[in-house]
Protein backbone atom coordinates (compact mmCIF):
# COMPACT_ATOMS: atom_id res chain seq x y z
CA UNK A 1 0.00 0.00 0.00
CA UNK A 2 1.21 3.48 -0.88
CA UNK A 3 0.35 6.38 1.41
CA UNK A 4 0.39 10.02 0.45
CA UNK A 5 -0.56 13.14 2.36
CA UNK A 6 -1.67 16.31 0.58
CA UNK A 7 -2.23 19.75 2.08
CA UNK A 8 -4.67 21.85 0.05
CA UNK A 9 -5.64 25.20 1.51
CA UNK A 10 -9.33 25.89 0.95
CA UNK A 11 -10.43 22.30 1.39
CA UNK A 12 -12.65 23.28 4.31
CA UNK A 13 -15.35 24.27 1.83
CA UNK A 14 -17.92 21.46 1.68
CA UNK A 15 -18.41 21.95 -2.06
CA UNK A 16 -14.68 21.36 -2.65
CA UNK A 17 -14.83 18.15 -0.62
CA UNK A 18 -17.82 16.93 -2.64
CA UNK A 19 -16.09 17.78 -5.92
CA UNK A 20 -12.97 15.95 -4.75
CA UNK A 21 -15.08 12.93 -3.83
CA UNK A 22 -16.61 12.96 -7.31
CA UNK A 23 -13.14 13.01 -8.91
CA UNK A 24 -11.62 10.32 -6.66
CA UNK A 25 -14.51 7.84 -6.89
CA UNK A 26 -13.53 6.96 -10.47
CA UNK A 27 -9.96 5.94 -9.58
CA UNK A 28 -9.54 2.23 -8.93
CA UNK A 29 -7.63 1.23 -5.80
CA UNK A 30 -7.75 4.70 -4.22
CA UNK A 31 -9.02 5.32 -0.71
CA UNK A 32 -8.85 8.63 1.09
CA UNK A 33 -9.83 10.60 4.16
CA UNK A 34 -10.28 14.35 4.40
CA UNK A 35 -9.27 16.28 7.50
CA UNK A 36 -11.23 19.44 6.78
CA UNK A 37 -10.08 21.11 10.00
CA UNK A 38 -6.51 21.12 8.70
CA UNK A 39 -7.08 21.09 4.89
CA UNK A 40 -5.34 17.71 4.55
CA UNK A 41 -6.20 14.68 2.42
CA UNK A 42 -4.74 11.29 3.34
CA UNK A 43 -4.53 9.00 0.32
CA UNK A 44 -4.02 5.22 0.29
CA UNK A 45 -3.32 3.60 -3.05
CA UNK A 46 -2.97 -0.10 -3.85
CA UNK A 47 0.49 -1.47 -4.61
CA UNK A 48 -0.11 -1.16 -8.36
CA UNK A 49 -1.24 2.48 -8.68
CA UNK A 50 -3.45 3.50 -11.58
CA UNK A 51 -2.59 7.17 -11.12
CA UNK A 52 0.53 9.33 -10.85
CA UNK A 53 1.19 12.19 -8.47
CA UNK A 54 0.95 14.59 -11.44
CA UNK A 55 -2.59 13.38 -12.13
CA UNK A 56 -3.47 13.78 -8.45
CA UNK A 57 -2.07 17.31 -8.52
CA UNK A 58 -4.10 18.06 -11.68
CA UNK A 59 -7.32 16.96 -9.94
CA UNK A 60 -6.71 19.38 -7.07
CA UNK A 61 -5.82 22.21 -9.44
CA UNK A 62 -8.98 21.66 -11.52
CA UNK A 63 -10.93 22.27 -8.33
CA UNK A 64 -9.10 25.53 -7.67
CA UNK A 65 -6.91 24.08 -4.92
CA UNK A 66 -3.12 24.34 -4.68
CA UNK A 67 -1.88 20.94 -3.46
CA UNK A 68 1.27 20.62 -1.38
CA UNK A 69 2.55 17.08 -0.99
CA UNK A 70 3.77 16.35 2.54
CA UNK A 71 6.94 14.26 2.63
CA UNK A 72 8.59 12.41 -0.20
CA UNK A 73 6.55 11.28 -3.19
CA UNK A 74 6.81 7.48 -3.52
CA UNK A 75 8.65 6.26 -6.63
CA UNK A 76 5.59 4.18 -7.61
CA UNK A 77 3.60 7.39 -8.18
CA UNK A 78 6.19 9.01 -10.40
CA UNK A 79 5.60 8.86 -14.17
CA UNK A 80 7.23 5.90 -15.87
CA UNK A 81 8.18 7.78 -19.03
CA UNK A 82 11.78 7.38 -20.14
CA UNK A 83 13.97 10.42 -19.85
CA UNK A 84 16.95 11.40 -21.89
CA UNK A 85 19.98 12.96 -20.27
CA UNK A 86 21.15 16.18 -21.86
CA UNK A 87 24.81 16.37 -22.77
CA UNK A 88 26.74 19.25 -21.32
Amino acid sequence: MIELEVYARGLRDLNKILELDHEFETIAGLRYKVDSNHDIVYLEIDDEPTITFREIRAIFRRLGLDPRFVGAIPAELRPKSPTQLLGV
